[in-house]
């Protein structure tokens, strides 16, 4: 399988799984060929294929909506590894978690350590990773706007988790979302500033988009 990203310090596999167009991620230190999973969307078979040819570390899930946690079990009867999550979000899996992720807590793979950063608001415990100029997002931050928000307070703390944890990640270039295309944070950021110049309606919610809405 070709990387999506690769370097010296990293390689990053992007797989598409589930009828939902669901992003799981397979980084791996290319001096050990140890590595990471980051979601397990339905359908994961292209992803335990590409897992099963490194030696994996951790299992790692940004949030428990059920398309992130669907193929759950069968990455981890395949893998064997230990599965992650953050606290908050820990009741939402089939089976109680190895790993309970609080912010600022690190998961390494070799030489590649991946930095959760607590971005609550999609989810009570959604979590994203950061490694260098790398940041997986999940459903906190797509290109273009905030993941979906169940209620004006929640879409409030999903972008207070954004504007104020990862807007002030100054070293990230590129963010790889848990559905769809990558984003550029520094793009978003303006996007972003568009958004917070306007007046927006006291019930605003659900998908918001930075510059339409």
């Amino acid at each position: 399988m070709a990387a999506h990203f690769q370097d010296d310090s990293i390689v990053i596999h992007k797989i598409q799984c589930g009828p939902y167009g669901n992003n799981a991620y397979l980084v791996v230190c290319p001096q050990t060929n140890r590595s990471i999973v980051i979601d397990t969307p339905p359908d994961p078979g292209a992803l335990i294929e590409a897992a099963r040819g490194t030696d994996v570390q951790a299992i790692l899930i940004t949030h428990n909506h059920w398309d992130h946690i669907e193929g759950l079990k069968e990455v981890s009867d395949a893998i064997g590894a230990p599965v992650g999550i953050g606290a908050e979000d820990a009741d939402g899996l089939p089976t109680p978690p190895s790993i309970l992720v609080h912010d600022g807590d690190e998961i390494s793979a070799g030489s590649v350590t991946l930095t959760a950063i607590f971005t609550p608001g999609h989810t009570p415990g959604s979590t994203c990773f950061s490694f260098r100029q790398h940041l997986f997002t999940g459903d906190t931050l797509f290109p273009n706007g905030p993941g979906r928000s169940g209620s004006p307070e929640k879409l409030q703390q999903l972008i207070g988790s954004i504007s104020e944890r990862l807007f002030t990640l100054d070293q990230i270039d590129d963010f790889y979302p848990g559905h769809g295309d990558d984003g550029n944070l520094k793009t978003e950021m303006g996007k972003y500033e568009v958004f917070a110049s306007k007046d927006h309606p006291s019930d605003l919610q659900g998908d918001v988009d930075w510059l339409n809405s």
